[in-house]
């Protein structure tokens, strides 16, 4: 094999760039233009049909880290996607109204809302997402960012868009509660599908 160097300067990517395959399958084309026996052509031109063959990570399957400004845009989008239904159905004031009968209710909503959030993100293997840097040592801050996401938004969306009256607080706390729960699940699927 020649030892030269390609007559171009040097194209590896920087740093901040991330390497697709077609800058592999150049790189490669360039070394098959430089070795000189028979046999390392064709060894590199195996390598050149492997590397076609090998196919890009998809949605699924992915090991997630950390929690940042992208993952919390994320839940919004998810969040706003599952919650906009809720904010336009007068079935969800209904819903509210029932649950502030009672408060065990309001207690089995948000327990609902949390096991799924914490089934989607943690235990349905839809994602291998990785526990970092937890508040307090305990808490994982994608769950912790995923609740407050979604139910800041509810808050946020049901009040501007005249679906609850904080004139009697708790109906309203128990109407944005009934809304969060689908915007959670939209919120968790938002942050974790796209993979992070």
């Amino acid at each position: 094999m020649s030892t030269d160097r390609p007559d171009r300067p040097d194209e590896s990517p920087s740093e901040n760039d991330q390497p697709e395959m077609a800058d592999l399958y150049a790189q490669l084309e360039d070394l098959e233009k430089m070795v000189d026996s028979q046999a390392a052509r064709e060894h590199v031109r195996e390598t050149m049909r492997m590397a076609v063959g090998v196919g890009t990570p998809g949605v699924f399957g992915q090991i997630i880290r950390g929690y940042d400004r992208a993952d919390i845009a994320e839940s919004v989008l998810g969040a706003l996607l599952f919650g906009i239904p809720m904010f336009v159905e007068g079935g969800t004031n209904e819903v509210g109204e029932f649950v502030a009968t009672n408060p065990l209710y309001f207690v089995g909503t948000h327990v609902l809302a949390l096991g799924v959030v914490i089934s989607i993100i943690y235990v349905a293997d839809i994602q291998d997402v990785r526990v970092h840097r937890p508040i307090f040592g305990l808490v994982p801050r994608r769950l912790v960012g995923v609740m407050t996401v979604s139910f800041l938004i509810a808050v946020v969306m049901m009040t501007g868009w005249g679906r609850v009256s904080w004139t009697d607080p708790w109906v309203a706390v128990c109407t944005v509660s009934v809304a969060f729960v689908p915007m959670a699940i939209g919120a968790a699927l938002g942050d974790i599908l796209p993979g992070s």
